[in-house]
């Protein structure tokens, strides 16, 4: 029978004390209610005594978030755990969570207690936090380098208190696998009234083991998993939500467990806790990176291209992550470079895909990523100039703090000259709605990216611009030190692409509006 196993999310507290993770009231309810939709059973959203924004934090989460327990870290300490219930009071599933370190070498450098002292305020503070809520956990910190049978004392002491959960934590990531399970395995041997809590266990990655340890734990009986989105937190971080819950989903078989999670909500809380506490998250990430469904080689794409399971033990859907993404570079196959071709429209024969093969890995060398416009080099000669759908031909642009921008084009579209005057928002977009009226396209401009070539006021300008029409996208490019010009170019530039495109299909002339 499958167990389920509690998803203690962590990341309003730990998570929030990585550095320069800092965040505000507002944000930290935007995040909970993404947790509370991702289904995780506890959110920690802070630690009330700290400040009066993790305190208000607390009250409005355990207010106006429903489904999960809201839960408040505490010290064992009276003032904590005061101020933990003064947040967490009026909430509909609410927690106590309080502290203190078992660990000789905390205890005699940091908190200068004997064991006596913290097993005695561990077992006051645990009573003092029962007589405000039922659900109460606490936490031993830096029990991996605690004496196994203090440890398990203390544990005996705090359960007999009223603990519902004792949260096993290796708070410095100093713990190995074996070495993490074994101790799961020696609390439920040695502490005689374990089976009236629930074991949970909070691992730090300091030597990359957080996850590793904490499915080892489930291994050995744990039933919660402490943990972040994108395994942020102190120091090297803490394990990583995604990385536990789809362990356990996609290795049933192995940990005879799952949780509770609506995985497909991963990738848009990942992406939800990156931006608010602008901590990027690197691309080869488990899960959650922008590599993690992504694949260059040749071997995998023939591979996926025939069989998804064969190279991917997730569904990228699974996740909320959209699909599998098949990066076209130097190690590409001919099978993936084909269907790509075919995606874009082209039928080549075999002769002209062999050539058009070998001028990608040429071109893979020179350069790291292969865009579609690339791809159009290569399966059918680059446009000269003359065959350009759209040319520029002049541009006047007006545009005050008094005057509505105004823009007027003239273009070359085939044997015809045509102009047109048009208004908009900005410069920009008042010479983009005339050429699309002109033109009489249907895309969407997707991007619109400005940088300098070069530093000073007379740099030269570049622009970047994506458009997108019946599900093809075409990137162009425009450079002029007049950033309008420059940014009239790349969008011309774009919808040239897209209508040789339309042309090599059969879509015939370039259309020009009637003006």
């Amino acid at each position: 029978m499958t167990r389920m196993i509690t998803i203690f999310d962590t990341t309003l507290r730990d998570g929030e004390q990585s550095p320069g993770a800092s965040m505000n009231v507002e944000e930290k309810l935007s995040i909970a209610r993404q947790l509370a939709r991702l289904g995780v059973d506890v959110i920690e959203a802070g630690f009330a005594f700290s400040s009066p924004g993790d305190f208000e934090a607390i009250r409005m989460i355990a207010h106006e978030v429903e489904g999960p327990v809201i839960c408040s870290l505490a010290r064992a300490k009276p003032g904590d755990v005061d101020r933990a219930w003064e947040a967490l009071k009026g909430g509909a599933k609410v927690r106590i969570h309080t502290f203190i370190s078992t660990s000789d070498i905390h205890l005699k450098h940091q908190f200068r207690l004997t064991r006596a002292e913290a097993l005695d305020r561990a077992v006051e503070m645990v009573g003092r936090a029962r007589g405000y809520v039922d659900d109460v956990e606490f936490s031993p910190m830096d029990a991996t380098r605690s004496e196994e049978t203090y440890l398990c004392e203390v544990l005996e002491a705090v359960i007999a208190a009223g603990a519902r959960t004792v949260n096993i934590p290796d708070t410095v990531g100093y713990a190995t696998p074996h070495e993490f399970t074994q101790l799961i395995r020696t609390i439920q041997e040695r502490v005689p009234n374990i089976r009236q809590a629930v074991i949970s266990v909070h691992c730090h990655n300091d030597l990359g083991l957080s996850t590793a340890n904490s499915l080892g734990a489930v291994l050995a009986g744990a039933g919660q998993v402490e943990c972040t989105i994108n395994g942020i937190g102190e120091r090297a971080g803490n394990a990583a939500l995604e990385e536990v819950v789809m362990a356990l989903r996609t290795r049933q078989d192995v940990f005879g467990a799952d949780t509770r999670i609506v995985t497909e909500e991963i990738a848009k809380t990942s992406r939800l806790v990156s931006k608010i506490t602008g901590m990027s998250v690197q691309p080869n990430k488990a899960i959650v990176g922008a590599n993690a469904f992504a694949h260059e080689s040749g071997i995998h794409q023939d591979g996926l291209l025939k069989e998804k399971m064969t190279y991917e033990i997730m569904r990228p859907e699974s996740v909320g992550a959209g699909k599998t993404h098949i990066v076209l570079g130097k190690h590409s196959g001919r099978h993936a470079f084909k269907q790509k071709l075919e995606e874009l429209g082209y039928r080549p024969s075999d002769a002209e895909l062999d050539k058009a093969f070998e001028r990608l890995k040429r071109l893979a060398d020179q350069k790291k990523e292969i865009f579609e416009e690339d791809l159009e080099t290569i399966v059918s000669e680059e446009m000269d100039r003359s065959e350009e759908a759209y040319r520029l031909v002049s541009i006047h642009v007006e545009s005050g703090t008094d005057m509505t921008p105004t823009a007027k084009i003239e273009l070359e579209a085939g044997d015809k000259t045509v102009s047109a005057v048009g208004q908009g928002d900005g410069p920009v977009d008042a010479a983009y709605r005339t050429i699309a009226s002109l033109t009489q396209t249907k895309s969407r401009l997707v991007s619109y990216v400005v940088k300098g070539i070069t530093g000073g006021t007379d740099a030269l300008g570049e622009v970047s611009v994506t458009v997108e029409e019946d599900g093809r996208s075409a990137m162009g490019h425009g450079a002029d030190t007049d950033i309008i010009i420059a940014s009239v170019r790349a969008y011309l530039n774009a919808l040239n692409k897209l209508a040789a495109r339309a042309s090599k299909r059969g879509g015939g002339e370039p259309k020009v509006g009637l003006i």
